[in-house]
């Protein structure tokens, strides 16, 4: 009986007298004769019990799985780790959060290649996962896409006149912040906790994690309007079996992510983040997912294409709406219309088999949808992202513009060596309406991995005085739920003799939207001599994975690549 044509990698592990040995594993744990000669095809799964966003992965990869075995496939499920960056948030753990992409890709593709799989579907849900998850399959190059998890759904908080508001987990950290400074009391904070995560999916706002998974539909790598399905929908099952009947089609016709991750498709997903208003982190990920096909994209790519882009999507954090209303309105699918109708759209290969123009032809749009605007009235005339040079950032920083309204701000320099000691400053009352507060050595090597700031900046945020004056800038990273007049991935970092090393507390710094700059009010000679004498910090860790990576990792202009 001849081999289904999918079956190209798998027939050196399986095929043949010599692979008997093999075979008799793999029987053991109830593969059949009849399965071991069918195309194996890799579910890789990003399960894991700590936290919402990946507690119910182990049910989309049994639909999954369906899905491929209905297709004619064999599934072989695997695990990896995975880091929960809201529970580790404004901690010591949340430094893995980053280096975790590089060790999920990592292990996708030594499974992968291990096992000779003929296709693979990489099931994320949570912010590093998912862009690991599309590394590695640019990396492995064999046929397959990347299947989001789904968001959460929204909270609904009870209300004293007996109606109830939608809220996310933004809310919680910021209700953190008011709590400290006497704002909220605990009785009003234990509401907001208890309300705010009702069940399995990942952060509800357009955060990280569904802007990669945004990102990931407008790439091509993953199934347009299946993957937004949210976590606890009812057709969530329905859209997973359909992604693994996809992935068997994919294997047939010899598609690979090579042929869909294109230089084209990397500029769609910018596109997108620019007018949803999406995460700081599409800067880091994209990038890493262009080395690995080696396309040059750089920062500059980022803000060339979000200031030709509208900001026409109101979505948290930024906005008033969730990612199930996004999904509702008409989803990516008609966020790609609207690009196509401003010309934005570059068509090529999905893994659906449609083309990205044909898959925004398909678009349904619910009548009257408050959350997906039109480009005549636009939230604002330009996109989300904007990247900020200058003396103090020579290769580089990221804003967000989607959530603030400040263009410009000159305040005093208040310097911390650590996020923890920003944070009590914030408590404590210690900060001044107008204060720039500077958080170094929490870069890509100095931290190392370049943790999340959600904490800190929730913490800004809910204190009603400093919420729409205070400034801040760092070498580290912030939460897509992050808002406000923040800079983050502040290059070179201060590690490594970076300008933001040379800050002393009563500097003053300006913030200059419109020309793009970021300044040390300080002359450069001053500068220099600041820095002639630097000397970086005893590295935190001497062995293990965090020493590893703060010995390879580059600059996060780069995308805080390890290779």
């Amino acid at each position: 009986m001849p081999l289904d044509p999918a079956k190209k990698n798998s027939i050196v592990l399986t095929e043949g007298p010599n692979r008997a040995a093999a075979r008799s594993y793999f029987r053991s744990v109830g593969f059949s004769k009849e399965d071991l000669h069918k195309p194996l095809i890799g579910i890789a799964n990003t399960w894991t019990e700590i936290g919402p966003c990946n507690f119910h992965l182990r049910q989309v990869a049994e639909a999954v799985k369906q899905g491929v075995r209905e297709a004619g496939g064999m599934p072989v499920e695997f695990n990896t780790i995975t880091i929960h960056d809201g529970i580790t948030m404004g901690t010591q753990g949340m430094k893995a959060s980053l280096i975790s992409r590089e060790v999920i890709a990592d292990s996708i593709e030594l499974v992968s290649r291990g096992n000779s799989f003929d296709g693979l579907v990489c099931i994320a849900g949570c912010d590093k996962n998912m862009p690991a998850s599309i590394m590695a399959l640019a990396r492995l190059d064999i046929p397959g896409l990347m299947l989001y998890g789904g968001s959460i759904a929204p909270g609904h908080l009870p209300q004293p006149d007996g109606s109830s508001k939608e809220i996310t987990i933004l809310q919680v950290f910021e209700g953190m912040g008011a709590h400290a400074a006497g704002k909220i009391n605990d009785d009003q904070l234990e509401a907001l906790e208890a309300a705010a995560c009702p069940g399995p999916g990942a952060c509800g706002g357009q955060f990280t994690a569904n802007t990669m998974a945004m990102a990931g539909e407008f790439l091509g790598i993953s199934p347009m309007m299946l993957s937004g399905v949210p976590a606890m929908s009812p057709e969530k099952h329905e859209a997973s079996r359909a992604a693994g009947r996809m992935v068997m089609d994919l294997a047939r016709k010899g598609v690979k992510p090579s042929q869909i991750l294109t230089r084209q498709s990397i500029e769609n997903a910018i596109a997108a983040v620019a007018a949803s208003g999406g995460s700081t982190n599409a800067v880091l990920h994209l990038i890493a997912i262009a080395h690995e096909l080696s396309i040059p994209i750089t920062m500059e790519d980022f803000d060339r294409i979000s200031e030709h882009t509208p900001f026409i999507c109101d979505l948290s954090p930024g906005g008033k709406y969730a990612a199930k209303d996004y999904q509702d309105a008409g989803g990516s699918r008609l966020l790609a219309q609207r690009l196509l109708e401003r010309k934005q759209l570059h068509d090529g290969p999905t893994v659906s088999g449609r083309t990205m123009h044909q898959e925004a032809a398909l678009a349904v749009e619910t009548p009257n949808q408050p959350v997906i605007y039109t480009w005549d009235k636009p939230l604002k005339a330009t996109g989300g992202l904007v990247i900020l040079r200058g003396n103090l950032a020579p290769e580089g920083c990221v804003i967000k513009v989607a959530g603030h309204e400040r263009l410009n701000h000159t305040g005093t320099a208040r310097v911390f060596e650590n996020e923890e000691d920003c944070h009590l400053a914030v408590e404590a009352g210690k900060i001044n309406p107008g204060d720039v507060l500077v958080i170094r050595y929490e870069g890509p090597r100095g931290g190392p991995g370049m943790r999340e700031m959600l904490a800190v900046t929730a913490a800004v945020k809910g204190i009603p005085a400093l919420s729409d004056t205070v400034a801040l800038l760092t070498d580290g990273r912030f939460s897509g739920a992050t808002r406000g007049l923040m800079a983050g991935h502040v290059a070179p970092e201060a590690f490594l003799g970076g300008p933001i090393a040379a800050v002393h507390e009563g500097d003053t710094i300006t913030f200059d939207i419109p020309a793009r700059k970021l300044t040390l009010n300080v002359p450069d000679a001053e500068i220099a001599a600041r820095l002639k004498n630097f000397k970086a910090p005893t590295p935190r860790f001497s062995r293990g994975v965090f020493a590893k990576y703060a010995n390879t990792v580059s600059s996060a202009s780069q995308g805080a690549i390890t290779s």
